[in-house]
């Protein structure tokens, strides 16, 4: 199946005109267009026109076969986004927008320095929201990549969704969607919203009319804590995560995948986990093991742990966000001369 696969993809890459033929012709897009028309009344000559504007690129196949989550070990990936430079960055940011990062706290219970490290994270502060056309990276991905390549009906499901949120957006924020740029997988703005999240999450958090994570950080601020506040069910002033030690010969097989915390502090006691800090016992967690440079790094993540996990799935990616938030809060706390880093 690998071989298949990789046999396909190189395909794909060396024969780009195979793979990037007009979008509107393809016949896995006609239930799509016939969606866009019946479903949402959109004039069939403007799905067209988009459609055939649509361009398959191949370095958003390569991206996608290839992310950092996937092929990097935690302490390589860790030092992508906890550096010295974020962190400094992530500073200034808090004291330019300290007003927003206050009252996104007192609205939706999101500590500042989490929505910090997001958008530190995601764009390095609003400096890297991506350069695709976000129409080329969905039309790619759901009618392409994972139509022909992984046959996997789920994500060729979740993109063609995406592509559906983008039109439907654009109608919304009277935007041409064959301007709007995001990553190679469709996510877009400060935040790297998807269109799905966009519509449902996205606030216009400074009261001008607009709901614009593109190039108003003050609506990334509260966009961000809408969606953990509600996608993620942030618990406010609750821990996020926590080192933890285990017994000798304990079975750490299935500890690198996001998990909804089920069992309690207790139960994780007495398999073998045994926390660094001293939560109440009847706090929901599960365990995760992380490659450290030394060694393996066993960790319980709680709810907020995985409240930042709604918003990229990856152990990795969740840790990073809340050791960049650590770190950052620390330093804060330096130049402001207080530790009281959670506002």
């Amino acid at each position: 199946m690998k071989i298949l696969k990789f046999i396909v993809l190189s395909l794909c890459l060396s024969v780009a005109s195979i793979c990037s033929a007009d979008y509107s012709e393809k016949p896995q897009v006609a239930d799509f267009i016939d969606l866009m028309v019946d479903k949402h009344q959109f004039k069939r000559e403007q799905i067209v026109e988009w459609l055939t504007a649509a361009e398959y690129q191949t370095s958003i196949v390569k991206a996608m076969s290839r992310p950092a989550e996937k092929v990097k070990p935690w302490h390589e990936y860790r030092k992508l986004f906890v550096s010295d430079l974020r962190i400094k960055r992530g500073v200034e940011f808090w004291q330019e927008h300290e007003a927003s990062l206050n009252r996104a706290y007192e609205k939706y219970g999101v500590d500042p320095a989490i929505i910090v490290s997001i958008l530190g994270v995601e764009t390095n502060y609003g400096r890297n929201t991506g350069s695709y056309r976000v129409v080329d990276a969905l039309s790619t991905l759901a009618f392409d990549y994972y139509h022909s390549i992984e046959k996997r009906e789920s994500r060729k499901k979740f993109f063609t969704i995406q592509l559906e949120n983008l039109f439907l957006l654009a109608r919304e924020q009277k935007k041409d969607p064959l301007i709007l740029k995001g990553s190679y997988a469709g996510a877009m703005g400060w935040g790297q919203f998807m269109p799905d999240s966009y519509r449902d999450y996205a606030v216009d958090f400074d009261d001008d009319g607009l709901t614009d994570i593109w190039e108003n950080p003050t609506d990334a601020i509260g966009s961000v804590a809408n969606f953990l506040s509600k996608k993620g069910q942030w618990k406010k002033d609750q821990p996020v995560a926590t080192r933890a030690h285990i017994k000798e010969n304990l079975n750490t097989d299935g500890l690198n995948k996001m998990r909804k915390p089920k069992k309690t502090i207790a139960d994780m006691e007495e398999q073998g986990f045994i926390p660094a800090q001293n939560y109440a016992k009847d706090s929901l967690a599960f365990s995760m093991m992380l490659s450290g440079k030394y060694g393996d790094e066993y960790w319980l993540g709680l709810n907020n742990f995985y409240a930042i996990g709604r918003y990229n799935p990856r152990i990795k990616y969740a840790m990073a966000v809340y050791q960049l938030s650590l770190m950052i809060g620390e330093q804060r706390c330096e130049v402001i001369e207080t530790c009281d880093s959670s506002k």
